[in-house]
């Protein structure tokens, strides 16, 4: 791995963008902070997919509980399952709340079936200032390490 300061950053809803975050730590060395909201979303599927439809339209950011000073990083894993196509909604609010001009963004995700979907491509838009490298998507969390090392190597 490269002298770069890293951070993996990551919302977490069921617990697979987790456990991906986690095996890219293991690989990079890189700093683990969990994006986590100040209220609970609900653990019922069709409740969770009802409200991050509503959220997505509405570009509702909730508030975070903890924020973290991004600025001595150089890379940035930015971590999230996938709600109706892209990023869930505490992701939006870590996005608009940095700076992430001149950094290194290198964003996964986890899906149910879906695939990545807009969430690379609306990570970029919201970072026009950053270097957003390819993305790595994983059904659930069943990525192997050995796939998740490939793609962060081909990264940099």
């Amino acid at each position: 791995m490269s002298d770069k300061k890293i951070l993996i950053a990551f919302y977490s809803h069921s617990g697979n963008t987790k456990t991906i975050a986690e095996k890219i730590q293991e690989i990079t060395d890189g700093d683990l902070y969990e994006i986590k909201t100040s209220h609970e979303y609900p653990k019922n599927y069709t409740d969770i997919v009802n409200q991050a439809k509503k959220e997505k339209e509405q570009e509702f950011k909730p508030e975070l509980t903890e924020h973290i000073d991004i600025s001595n990083y150089d890379t940035i894993f930015i971590g999230s399952p996938v709600w109706w196509y892209t990023f869930a909604s505490p992701v939006r609010t870590f996005l608009s709340e940095n700076d992430f001009s001149g950094k290194t963004i290198i964003p996964f995700c986890t899906h149910g079936g879906g695939g990545a979907s807009m969430t690379y491509s609306d990570i970029a838009r919201l970072c026009p200032d950053s270097d957003v490298q390819a993305g790595f998507s994983s059904f659930e969390n069943n990525a192997k390490e050995s796939e998740i090392e490939q793609w962060i190597n081909s990264s940099y």
